[in-house]
């Protein structure tokens, strides 16, 4: 098959590697479930392996769609010659696509379109020949109404060999190649134009190649070109790309000649310089929007699997100076049993009878940890609580809040907590995200948690599609507690959705809850399909079979079933039996049965069966006595954690309001040239302070 050859060559995986991703994928398999369970199919594919094949797919398709048209528009022009039709049919650029297409496209009626209707192209073909004939004696001979000079039948003609220049396939992709690699960009300030805070200062008169432009430089550049603060232009070697197309074009030195010559230029400068300019700027702008999502899909990936506090009784509390600080207490299951609002900090000072209902609330609601949000007060917040004493040893957890108001405001809080104000919901967000990071945070829009990069000026299409992978990959790479779950949880487990999430739901509201995984085909809108597809990536805590709760897929209870047979013994006893799985995983009658790639996860899911796959969380020490910016002195070393990582650097909270920047080059003695191969969102790191500008509210850090 031909797409599979393109998809082959484009992404370098096996063609039967491809040809089984394809076939599954047709027949309703989940990118998740195929990595997961049909790994003797792929011979071991993950998911963004198994995602690139299906994403060639797709432009594949977009090419062949774009290819029929084309072919149907020309064919209908009686213009398809055998040569071109193999030319369209062998091509999978969608860009040489549109070069053959161009000579053909239908034109409103320009000035060149008009001198063709006049019947002026055969005097272009002669001053395309060049011979020494006169050509103002040439152009006698195709006068007309509109053209009734020879001079203005010259003009006329000259117009339709620009046209000729600006289509030719070899031209365009001599001159494309020029303005992709040795173009450009300048960009220079408006003079009218006010830049607030000097946002753009440093491009107020710049140039580099646009081929070493790096992706956050020119996507910084485009926004203050949307924003009508720069003059923005690529420009190739224009004395270059002007005496090739002469070294192309010219054949003889005559009066013709240098007709053809002023065509050059008008062709240059009318028609091919802004045409290839605007796909040099899309072309650069692509390859950004893709270096800046897949920066954003590392970082949601590393928030999104950040180690949960487990299942404990939470008090959390969103701080605040003037309108104080909102707080709640949850329990295990992240219900909300109390909210009120105290006032430790300034204007009000009751710092005395806040940490005294604080005091109140940890012994009535048995709170075993706390969560204070990072934001306004959250500093001082963590000093006063860290300062109270406790009947017992209470760990205090810095929660990043990014998002918690845009959850609080949305229809999903409405909906949790329909009797209470945004304060209240965005404090409970705050104590959840402790408890379950990844479980909170799916209600929430990526791009409201501040771990991109220029992430509302790329293609939105493609960061919303890369974000939904990320989100459902972490979410099956997990697992999902059945029993507890949002159904906004339950919503990107593989084969499920909204409507099929609400439906479970509602069918463990009704019946108290599930027992079995078997249950699940009794829940409405839920298929054999969606269950095959859901129900290896959805556990069950203490339910009927201990299988429910491991990621072994029903599919494969059998298999269990019969190994515990073998060993004489009950499933209980083989799960966590190391000297029987450590048989088993060696066995291979058992392997050329099941296959090695399922054999293997079997057994190591048989070794821990629920396992959480995240880190353990670890409490953060900021820097004792660091408050404010002008604490700091270069040369000091402070604490902190990550919290945003780009392509040019990492931010981390230190505990003060201001964030630190690890420049790139500070991340490491040896070259970086992605700084998320070297640091990751929430790590925490000892780093040295290389530079404090007050002014500009700006700090320097290395690791070095």
């Amino acid at each position: 098959m031909q797409d599979n050859k393109f998809i082959v060559n484009q992404s370098g995986i096996s063609e039967s590697q491809v040809d089984a991703v394809l076939t599954l994928s047709k027949e309703g398999a989940t990118i998740p479930f195929i990595a997961r369970y049909r790994k003797e199919q792929t011979n071991n594919l993950d998911e963004v392996q198994i995602e690139t094949i299906l994403r060639f797919k797709q432009i594949y398709d977009q090419i062949l769609i774009r290819k029929t048209s084309i072919l149907k528009s020309i064919s209908e022009q009686d213009a398809l010659s055998s040569e071109l039709e193999n030319k369209i049919k062998s091509c999978y650029d969608l860009v040489k696509l549109e070069d053959y297409f161009l000579p053909y496209k239908k034109k409103r009626t320009t000035k060149t379109e008009k001198a063709k209707q006049a019947g002026l192209e055969g005097l272009a073909k002669i001053i395309m020949k060049q011979d020494n004939g006169d050509p103002v004696q040439s152009a006698h001979h195709f006068l007309s109404e509109s053209y009734n000079t020879p001079k203005l039948a010259i003009e006329g003609s000259l117009l339709i060999v620009a046209d000729w220049i600006s289509e030719n396939e070899i031209v365009r992709d001599k001159l494309r190649d020029s303005f992709y690699n040795h173009g450009i960009v300048h960009s220079k300030k408006i003079k009218s134009s006010i830049d607030e805070a000097n946002k753009y200062k440093d491009f107020y008169d710049f140039s580099q190649s646009i081929k070493s432009c790096p992706s956050y430089r020119w996507l910084a550049i485009l926004r203050g070109e949307n924003e009508k603060i720069l003059n923005v232009k690529v420009v190739p070697n224009v004395d270059y790309a002007i005496q090739w197309l002469e070294r192309f074009f010219i054949k003889q030195d005559n009066q013709k000649s240098d007709l053809v010559k002023i065509a050059i230029q008008d062709a240059f400068k009318r028609l091919l310089k802004p045409q290839l300019e605007t796909q040099t700027r899309n072309f650069y702008k692509d390859k950004a929007d893709d270096k800046s999502i897949q920066i954003f899909t590392k970082n949601l990936k590393k928030l999104l699997l950040a180690p949960p506090v487990g299942e404990k009784n939470i008090l959390a509390i969103d701080p605040g100076f003037r309108t104080g600080c909102k707080v709640v207490c949850l329990d295990k299951n992240g219900m909300l049993l109390h909210n009120e609002t105290i006032y430790p900090h300034a204007p009000k000072n009751e710092k005395s009878k806040a940490s005294s209902k604080i005091h109140q609330l940890v012994e009535l609601y048995k709170i075993e940890v706390i969560a204070i949000g990072d934001g306004t007060a959250g500093r001082e917040s963590e000093h006063w609580i860290k300062h109270i004493r406790f009947n017992q040893d209470l760990k205090v957890f810095v929660v990043r809040e990014d998002g918690a108001s845009i959850y609080s405001a949305s229809k999903i809080a409405r909906e949790e907590f329909p009797n209470y104000d945004v304060t209240v919901r965005g404090a409970v967000s705050i104590g959840r995200r402790l408890s379950d990071p990844l479980a909170e945070l799916v209600k929430i829009d990526p791009q409201a948690l501040g771990v991109g990069q220029y992430q509302h000026d790329v293609n939105q299409n493609k960061l919303k599609h890369a974000l939904s992978f990320v989100v459902e990959s972490a979410v099956n790479q997990v697992g999902v507690n059945l029993n507890t779950a949002s159904k906004h949880l339950l919503a990107y487990v593989s084969g499920i959705g909204e409507k099929t999430a609400e439906s479970i739901v509602e069918y463990r509201s009704k019946n108290g809850g599930f027992r079995s995984r078997l249950d699940l085909n009794k829940v409405p809108r839920l298929g054999d399909k969606a269950f095959e597809q859901s129900a290896g990536f959805l556990r069950i805590k203490g339910g009927e079979f201990p299988l429910d709760n491991s990621g072994v897929h029903p599919e494969q209870y059998k298999i269990v079933k019969q190994i515990a047979k073998h060993y004489k013994l009950s499933i209980s006893d083989l799960i966590g039996n190391k000297t029987v799985l450590d048989q088993v995983i060696k066995d291979n009658d058992l392997k050329e049965k099941v296959g090695a790639f399922t054999l293997s996860d079997l057994v190591k899911e048989l070794h821990k069966p629920g396992l959480d796959p995240r880190q353990q969380v670890k409490a953060l020490e900021f820097t004792p006595g660091l408050k404010t910016i002008q604490d700091l002195k270069v040369g000091m070393e402070v604490t902190g954690i990550v919290t945003n990582v780009t392509d040019f650097g990492a931010f981390v909270n230190i505990g003060i309001k201001q964030n630190g920047l690890i420049h790139k080059t500070q991340l490491s003695n040896s070259f970086v040239e992605s700084p998320t191969d070297f640091i990751s969102i929430d790590e925490h790191v000892v780093a040295k302070v290389i530079q404090v500008d007050i002014d500009r509210n700006r700090i320097g850090l290395s690791l070095k």
